[in-house]
């Protein structure tokens, strides 16, 4: 006699908490989640500077990361170079486009990855566009990503409303996914960001891409208060912040500080002058901590 179609679905039942228990504790271990709640914990402000991977070389990034963290960087953003950058503006999609011609890909970013957890427990995450983790395939990025020693990723093209898959697999897999919200964000969409993410919230600071700005919106708080009612998950903010007063001034609401455009465009104009980049991670740090 069949088993009563009650019992299958106790089962499944059962099943569900388990694996949602399993995908919690994974995201506790998580580098970034660790990093980003002891900072809430101590009430200090972090500070992620980003990069594009393989835009000077894979070798000269690793050497570069390893600066970053020597400069006070608490985590770092390494960019993911794709054919149609959408979010970047003119500084990261040359970046880009010159990583690109270097042969940086998905998976030499991965090794790149495995390279640099060889020297730093600092969390690293992945900005990118979710063509390139298609390709790859979600659950096989999501393990392979969390095998080489990444902690999250951010995928400037994927909204929370057809992000179950990848969110799903990355707390799974005990990858941080994590959502941009933007000044035009509804409160319906920063419920749905918040539900989605983990490590934490990317608030960007002004419509438009990625760029150096010259002064910080004075919604911004505003926009930062909002999120934190709906949420507990850290927020950051990005986009537009190329300096260490407009740091401070972030520093004062949001959880964390993300720094690229004006980091990029240093290493363009000399690749070489990477004191110049570590002073200016080591000003930018001293700001964010109230200094």
């Amino acid at each position: 006699m069949s088993r009563p179609r009650a019992a299958a679905g106790t089962r499944r039942s059962a099943a569900r908490p388990a694996a949602a228990r399993a995908s919690a504790a994974a995201l506790r271990d998580n580098r970034l989640v660790r990093a980003l709640a002891a900072a809430r914990m101590g009430g200090r402000r972090v500070l992620v500077p980003y990069i594009m991977a393989g835009d000077l070389d894979a070798a000269a990034t690793e050497r570069l990361v390893e600066l970053l963290v020597a400069a006070g960087a608490d985590a770092i953003e390494l960019g993911v170079p794709f054919s149609d950058p959408i979010a970047d503006g003119p500084v990261n999609q040359r970046a880009g486009f010159r990583a690109l011609a270097r042969g940086m890909t998905l998976g030499r970013a991965l090794a790149l990855v495995a390279r640099i957890r060889e020297h730093t427990g600092v969390p690293l995450v992945f900005m990118t566009y979710y063509n390139l983790l298609l390709r790859h395939g979600l659950a096989a990025f999501c393990r392979d990503a969390v095998a080489a020693g990444l902690d999250g990723v951010i995928t400037a093209d994927l909204p929370p409303e057809e992000g179950d898959a990848l969110v799903a697999e990355g707390r799974a897999a005990g990858l941080a996914t994590i959502f941009l919200l933007a000044p035009t964000s509804t409160d319906a969409r920063i419920r749905s960001v918040a539900g989605a993410s983990s490590g934490f919230i990317y608030c960007v600071s002004r419509t438009g891409v990625t760029g150096v700005r010259d002064e910080v919106p004075p919604e911004l708080a505003e926009l930062v208060g909002r999120i934190r009612a709906a949420t507990e998950t850290p927020v950051c903010v990005g986009f537009g912040i190329s300096r260490p007063s407009q740091a401070r001034e972030v520093a004062r609401y949001a959880d964390g500080v993300i720094v690229g455009s004006a980091l990029v465009g240093m290493l363009e104009e000399d690749p070489e002058d990477l004191g110049r980049v570590g002073a200016f991670v080591r000003d930018l740090k001293a700001a964010v901590s109230g200094r």
